[in-house]
């Protein structure tokens, strides 16, 4: 019998922070920022009661996990649940099979994942494939507003351009001193010389692809969006929202005290790109002896890439890959079921409800259909129910249309079906461009086979790496480019494909997977008693 870990109820209710020298209040998840880490073991059933005690409608979603037979419990706001309302309850029971590494935990309704949102650690049951790290060290990027997070989104929408940029960007909660307020706290660390720890980075950032890097120390990659990685040396880590990477570091530096460094990687293909926030968060790794502060010796910093290094990022996203080990799940080499999904930005008029819009606003799209969220119920209680007028079976399997249409629409396929997705980043407006984009599948994990510049072009295929691809459940297709990615539909329900930068997602930049039910005992079964009301 599979261990159970049992988690005792988590609120979501509003938080006193100072940060940036303003007194805030925010909203978090048992007043804390980040939010309580989750550690569980592969195998273990996890329960998990929320509480909202906030005046936003919550769902709560388990970045990564499978949610094998519990679609019920994803936390994708319309997609699997109805949010949890203001004052009202809700528990997720799923159980982690399968995987292990690092994982996190985020509201998915609005821009409140700003604040709501923690780590969640699969621990494997039969130890590491790489020697035992003496501790290991969540560092969770993240993005500050001065300004209420559901404001800035209310004010992008409408104005049709998206929330504006955030004040700073933080490591473990905290901007560091290098903020441009100097009452700004700071994450640190202690750690032993000869001794090696496992970072275990996220970016929960909400906006921002980032470059993170250590003063005097370089990595090891050993995994990432927790799959195992060929053991990758690099001394910067590139990380886009929704990813998250595994690197071993060694405390082998001279007694001292270190910056570990945080700052935008902008990929915007345009000649004079927006605003964007280019401060640098930093904490503080401190070797054990050393004074917590010292005048006369000041931390090292380290050299961080240029905002537009797109060659550093592209070296370390295209660089990975996978560590095949027995019993690892294989690379289907039979398609079922392949699409083109061409996805990107484009200018559109001023929608009435965007009374601040002047002269256009942003539409984002996959295949030129636009998502539109569904209002009344979710689409995986419309799928198990049968409510009809909820959703459409026609989002295309290549970009036809000659223009973007707002459907909510799915692509319908078979249980067990190997589906290939081929990711082309367009872009469909010259004044707007095009950028990296972290493209996050719900309910699965898939094969990168192949990415690049430029257009695909079917030929490219001979270059697939069918042997030891990374494996991920986000990807950054960069931009004027394309990724190919490849995964077996063996999970009933409805899963979200999406961009996970939220300011495309309310734009459009999402579709779904709706896959059948397979043979018993691959079936979807009932959502719990509390499934949350839509109103």
């Amino acid at each position: 019998m599979a261990a159970r870990a049992w988690l005792k109820t988590n609120q979501v209710g509003g938080m006193g922070i100072s940060q940036l020298c303003m007194n805030s209040v925010v909203y978090a998840v048992n007043q804390q920022l980040p939010g309580p880490t989750v550690e569980v073991s592969e195998g273990d059933t996890l329960v998990v009661h929320v509480v909202n005690a906030s005046p936003y409608p919550i769902s709560i979603h388990w970045h990564g996990i499978f949610q094998l037979q519990s679609g019920w419990a994803d936390g994708a706001n319309m997609i699997t649940q109805c949010p949890i309302q203001p004052f009202a309850k809700f528990t997720y029971v799923f159980s982690v099979t399968g995987q292990e590494g690092t994982l996190w935990w985020h509201a998915h309704a609005s821009m409140l994942r700003a604040t709501i949102y923690g780590a969640l650690i699969i621990k494997p049951r039969s130890g590491y494939p790489f020697p035992p790290p003496h501790a290991e060290i969540p560092i969770l990027l993240g993005e500050w507003w001065n300004r209420n997070v559901d404001d800035v989104e209310n004010d992008g929408l409408l104005t049709g351009l998206g929330p504006a940029m955030s004040d700073a960007f933080t490591i473990n909660g905290s901007p560091g001193d290098q903020a441009p307020c100097g009452g700004a706290g700071m994450f640190q660390v202690e750690v032993e010389s000869g001794k090696t720890y496992l970072l275990r980075i996220i970016n929960a950032a909400v906006n921002a692809e980032l470059f993170f890097r250590v003063a005097g120390h370089a990595f090891t990659v050993v995994a990432a969006d927790a799959s195992y990685i060929n053991p990758h040396p690099t001394d910067v880590i590139v990380v886009a929202p929704g990813q998250t990477v595994d690197a071993l570091m060694d405390a082998a530096a001279a007694p001292g005290r270190y910056y570990m460094a945080a700052r935008a990687f902008e990929s915007k293909t345009v000649p004079a790109p927006p605003p964007f926030d280019t401060t640098t968060a930093t904490a503080v790794l401190r070797y054990k002896g050393v004074p917590d502060y010292d005048s006369s010796a000041p931390a090292a910093m380290p050299a961080l890439p240029p905002y537009t290094d797109v060659v550093t990022a592209a070296r370390f996203y295209w660089s990975l890959i996978g560590l095949v080990r027995p019993g690892d799940p294989v690379i289907p080499r039979t398609v079922d079921y392949s699409l083109v999904v061409a996805f990107g930005v484009e200018q559109a008029p001023c929608a009435p409800d965007q009374t601040r819009c002047q002269g256009f606003s942003v539409l984002a799209s996959m295949n030129r259909h636009s998502f539109r969220f569904p209002e009344k119920v979710s689409l995986l209680e419309a799928l198990f129910r049968g409510v009809p007028n909820v959703y459409s079976e026609d989002f295309p399997g290549w970009p036809a249309a000659p223009a973007t249409t707002k459907a909510t629409s799915v692509r319908k396929v078979n249980f067990n079906d190997v589906v290939e997705v081929v990711l082309q980043n367009e872009g469909y407006s010259r004044a707007l461009g095009t950028e990296n984009h972290p493209i996050h599948l719900h309910g699965f994990n898939f094969f990168v086979l192949a990415q690049g510049l430029g257009r695909f072009d079917p030929r490219m295929r001979s270059t697939y790496n069918l042997e030891n691809p990374q494996v991920r459940n986000t990807v950054a297709v960069p931009a004027g480019g394309w990724a190919v990615i490849r995964f077996t539909a063996n999970n009933p329900g409805m899963w979200f494909m999406h961009c996970h930068l939220d300011a495309h997602l309310p734009a459009g930049l999402a579709m779904v997977f709706e896959v059948l039910n397979g043979p018993a005992p691959n079936l979807l079964p009932p959502p719990p008693a509390d499934y949350p009301k839509c109103h």
